[in-house]
């Protein structure tokens, strides 16, 4: 098939085929680079978040719960509490629409507050920090039935002293939290026990979609500067070879049937300007040959 086609067809074909192989090629490699790429940029996002929430989580113990420490024994306030204040801290930076898709849950075996309490895949999170205690952050992917969403998670051990009196048993926790939360959850907690998890979620679709939208910019911006290439490589071709071959090849059908008047012309003094000046040689030879035949033939038939 390709002994058919002119030398133009071979090269765009060639070129074609090159185009095919190295966009899907490149596609696989950036398309690999560039999750990892937007998984490192919304993990280094979601790490800045839980990096704050700590910060109101140390604030609220360090400043707010001594303030109001008294005041539980007539009423028990709940922004006292750190889990609660970050939760409702991010729960108004959710409101942000750079934001809105962001999820953050304190995940705890035995909660105070149920809204805290681990589900069974969370809860796996939490056993895993509490068997390896080396462990200070697991990241991955799992499916809900919304849909798939990423997740980062620290463990949360219980640092403070201050922090059981709520925690240690029921009988020493103030009696307006047992009537709020009652004395079933939240208690026995031990000093540098992990307790929870603090996990922050987002859609997967989040860090697939800006991959994805990196990757066509990338594969657009190669397959069009390839194309280009391919343009201006057959315009080369045609200019530097192609005309240059078919001007020599004219000539030369017209040398072959008698019209010694044509000439090779030598524009350049590349490979083809190197044929034709072969071909002009040959010419010249064929010429001279032509004429001492001539004499030859003309002196024998005088005799």
């Amino acid at each position: 098939m390709l002994k058919n086609l002119k030398l133009k067809q071979k090269f765009t074909i060639l070129l074609l085929s090159i185009l095919v192989v190295g966009v899907s090629f490149s596609g696989i490699t950036l398309s690999a680079i560039l999750n990892q790429n937007a998984r490192d940029e919304i993990t280094a996002k979601a790490l800045s978040l839980i990096d704050t929430m700590s910060s109101v989580r140390e604030y609220t113990l360090t400043q707010i719960t001594p303030e109001l420490i008294d005041d539980l024994t007539t009423k028990f306030l709940p922004q006292t509490v750190s889990a609660y204040s970050a939760r409702e801290v991010f729960e108004i930076l959710r409101k942000r629409p750079d934001y809105r898709d962001f999820f953050y849950k304190e995940a705890t075996l035995n909660p105070t507050n149920l809204r805290d309490k681990a589900d069974s895949f969370e809860t796996r999170i939490v056993e895993n920090f509490r068997k390896n205690k080396n462990s200070k952050q697991v990241s991955g992917f799992r499916t809900l039935p919304g849909g798939d969403v990423f997740y980062i998670a620290r463990p949360l051990a219980v640092t403070k002293e201050s922090c059981l009196v709520c925690h240690s048993a029921p009988d020493a926790a103030p009696k307006t939290m047992i009537e709020r939360y009652g004395n079933t959850g939240g208690f026995n907690w031990h000093l540098n026990e992990i307790v929870a998890a603090q996990i922050i979620s987002l859609p997967a679709s989040k860090v697939i979609d800006k991959a994805n939208q990196s990757l066509f910019i990338m594969i657009g911006l190669v397959s069009i500067l390839f194309v280009a290439v391919i343009f201006l490589v057959n315009f080369f071709l045609n200019r530097e070879v192609v005309m240059p071959l078919k001007r020599i090849t004219r000539v030369a059908e017209e040398v072959s049937t008698g019209h010694m008047d044509v000439d090779f012309e030598q524009l350049t003094n590349d490979e083809i300007g190197n044929l034709a000046k072969a071909f002009k040689r040959m010419k010249l030879s064929l010429d001279m040959a032509m004429k001492r035949i001539k004499r030859t033939y003309g002196n024998t038939g005088s005799v």
